[in-house]
């Protein structure tokens, strides 16, 4: 263990890792502060960056994007009430009360101690967990693995919208929209329509900056006031100790509650704030303050939130299985480098493995001293004229769908994707399950052929152990959870349209 330690640490210490880690945690606090750009977008964007980097200094920007990110969308959340990331949504209830009472400089200075606890607890569950995880994972066979992508993709459709049957239609056009290409068996073209561009399938940045930044863009297009808003004065008051003490038992909840729905692959951030923050409310001697400016609503929504980041890696690493759309984006950076997420990388790269955990530690540290020096600047991003900002992300979008290949043919793809992306979004159709079936499809279709193989078409191999069968139970569990959920919805139609919002 001390051996993996010290190898991380000499992999991670050199001004190139470090000043990446720092530069992306800058990032991902600018894109968060910008309502309309989300660390999703932002990471998606910055990906074709690390394509001349060392793999663990790519992989180190990319998770310093992630880790600003969710905390920078707390700040418009406070100042203008419009959260920067959807994982900022439940910081508004409290946060932009207290802005409005001018206490916004309490509220974004709990927002960044709330992040910054959430954010170690979240690295060292990490760390912890997905040592012993990947160990239990090397008695994973196809079969297995064939029913542990099943039973991702049957969570991530059900938490990704309001509506169930919306989020299996996504990730079932996301898992036909893997098939094109050549077959993984035989070698045959599948929807390629003779086109040699597409033989070898769909480019993983193209789809993914398509889905997510060109229908943002659009979206703006198609309704310029949406994200229109007064800033609030930052006030010079700022939280004290004896406060951060007063709601660390709900930091301490709202963090562990990050790291347990964060470690179930699909889930996000955004349940977890609004799960820690009514936990805290529940249990809270002023309850009846919250909604109306109670900072302890703002530590526990920016616990649940933050505890979620380090969390999501622990399927990543450990399984090979994306934790969220963001880690989906980052497991791209390791394909890229040559590397597969999962148990082997555990004994093949136990370097790599320990220099992301040290780098994980580190942009702890970075997060506190970048959000405390930003949050008085960083207001004025949200003031960026949308005349200003839309080209500029089209142009970045562009670059880094060309900068791959060097194709023009790429960019078509993104933006056909785009339309795509913007047409689900019309339709309340969530994106997240239709990229992560879209990662997850080629395994997901080996593993099952490969079972198939090696019983000579027995659909029992399927069912062959303990594993197996508790993947197929919590498989119909899902299944059953969220439709009995759905069903209430329907019952409730002013609930269901607000969820689908």
């Amino acid at each position: 263990m001390i051996d993996n330690i010290l190898a991380g640490i000499s992999v991670v210490a050199n001004f190139e890792s470090i000043l990446a880690l720092a530069g992306g945690v800058l990032i991902g606090v600018i894109a968060g502060a910008i309502p309309g750009m989300s660390a999703t977008m932002a990471v998606a964007l910055t990906l074709p960056f690390t394509f001349s980097l060392s793999p663990i200094t790519g992989i180190l920007l990319l998770l310093g994007v992630y880790k600003g990110g969710i905390f920078g969308g707390c700040i418009p959340a406070i100042l203008i009430k419009t959260p920067g990331t959807p994982a900022s949504s439940a910081t508004v209830l409290d946060g932009h009360p207290m802005a409005e009472q001018g206490e916004s400089g309490r509220a974004l200075g709990m927002a960044l101690y709330a992040s910054c606890t959430a954010d170690l607890i979240s690295n060292l569950a990490l760390i912890l967990f997905a040592g012993w995880l990947a160990s239990f994972a090397l008695k994973f066979g196809p079969p297995e693995f064939f029913t542990l992508i099943l039973f991702s993709l049957t969570i991530i459709a059900g938490v990704s919208g309001a509506s169930l049957v919306r989020g299996i239609f996504s990730a079932l056009l996301g898992l036909l929209f893997a098939t094109v290409g050549l077959d993984l068996v035989y070698g045959t073209n599948r929807f390629t329509m003779n086109d040699p561009n597409l033989m070898g399938g769909l480019n993983f940045i193209a789809v993914l900056i398509g889905l997510f930044a060109i229908p943002e863009i659009l979206n703006m297009i198609w309704s310029p006031d949406k994200n229109s808003g007064q800033a609030r004065k930052l006030s010079s008051a700022w939280v004290s100790f004896a406060e951060y003490k007063r709601c660390f038992k709900s930091i301490i909840r709202g963090s562990f509650i990050g790291v347990f729905l964060g470690s179930i692959p699909g889930i996000g951030a955004a349940p977890a704030a609004f799960l820690s923050y009514s936990e805290a409310k529940r249990n809270s001697p002023n309850k009846e303050n919250f909604g109306k400016g109670e900072i302890e609503g703002v530590a526990a929504s920016e616990a649940g939130n933050n505890g979620v980041a380090g969390a999501t890696l622990i399927p990543l690493l450990a399984l090979g299985v994306p934790g969220d759309v963001i880690t989906a984006i980052i497991i791209g950076a390791f394909m890229i480098h040559g590397l597969q997420p999962g148990p082997m990388m555990f004994l093949s790269n136990v370097d790599i493995i320990y220099a992301l955990f040290v780098g994980l530690i580190l942009s702890s540290i970075f997060l506190f001293g970048i959000g405390s020096f930003a949050i008085r600047g960083f207001r004025f991003i949200s003031k960026i004229p949308k005349a200003v900002l839309l080209p500029s992300v089209l142009i970045l979008c562009i670059y880094g769908c060309y900068a791959i290949n060097n194709t023009l043919f790429d960019v078509g793809v993104m933006f056909a994707m785009g339309w795509l992306g913007f047409l689900m979004y019309r339709a309340s159709i969530p994106a997240p399950p239709f990229l992560i079936a879209f990662i997850l499809g080629p395994l997901f279709e080996d593993n099952f052929r490969q079972a198939m193989l090696m019983s000579n078409g027995d659909m029992g191999i399927l069912f062959r152990s303990p594993i197996t069968w508790f993947f197929w139970a919590a498989t119909l569990l899902t299944i059953v959870a969220i439709s009995k959920k759905v069903r209430e919805l329907e019952n409730k139609p002013g609930q269901l349209t607000k969820d689908a919002k």
